[in-house]
């Protein structure tokens, strides 16, 4: 059960598709994985003002006479344990990305990896048992590099469990597949079965 590479033209082949060979589409690729991550973001983050840290508004001594310098008020910015100075505050961080955009991306993401030979087939992933012995030593035995894509038809729960404690390792089904995925990976290897629904979402 070892995965076949598969080069540009039979990737172009197998997906009915005419992926793109020069430079064009990357922005759009580069684009989507700034949205990706930037919608992963909580924003949640929040400092103190000077209005909203807990100190008194009373001066922390008289104006004139004790021959230190004016104060106004103990929460003052410059001040230790004081207000925080254009701070960051709760955000949302997320970017719209449109449809056509995200089908582009993924085109893009695919003939970059065709180009450089990084997609290989398989007929389906089968496993006895969600062992992650079991996947680590096929993965051993069949050469394959440390980062790896398992794109699946649906989805496999059993090499889901096996798989999950190797380190780089992801398994999708093809539905949930984005160009971010594509582009972390060394290699992508992909069910024979699942080629289709992929040329699906690509062609729209």
């Amino acid at each position: 059960m070892k995965p076949s590479t598969l080069s540009f033209d039979q990737v172009e082949q197998a997906l009915g598709a005419k992926l793109i060979a020069n430079g064009l589409g990357t922005q759009v690729l580069h684009d989507a994985i700034v949205a990706y991550r930037a919608n992963r973001r909580a924003g949640t983050h929040c400092v103190k003002t000077k209005a909203t840290v807990a100190f008194s508004g009373t001066k922390p001594w008289k104006q004139k006479g004790t021959g230190r310098a004016r104060a106004g008020y103990k929460a003052s910015p410059i001040w230790r344990k004081g207000g925080v100075v254009f701070g960051p505050h709760p955000r949302d961080y997320s970017k719209k990305l449109a449809k056509t955009g995200k089908q582009a991306a993924l085109k893009k993401a695919i003939s970059t990896l065709a180009k450089d030979s990084r997609i290989s087939t398989i007929d389906k992933f089968e496993i006895k048992a969600a062992k992650t012995k079991e996947v680590a030593s096929w993965i051993k035995e069949a050469g394959l590099p440390t980062s790896l894509l398992f794109l699946t038809k649906e989805v496999n729960k059993t090499l889901l469990l096996a798989s999950r404690n190797i380190p780089r390792l992801e398994v999708l089904p093809v539905s949930d597949v984005n160009a971010e995925h594509l582009i972390a990976s060394h290699l992508v290897v992909i069910e024979k079965d699942a080629l289709p629904l992929l040329a699906k979402r690509i062609n729209g």
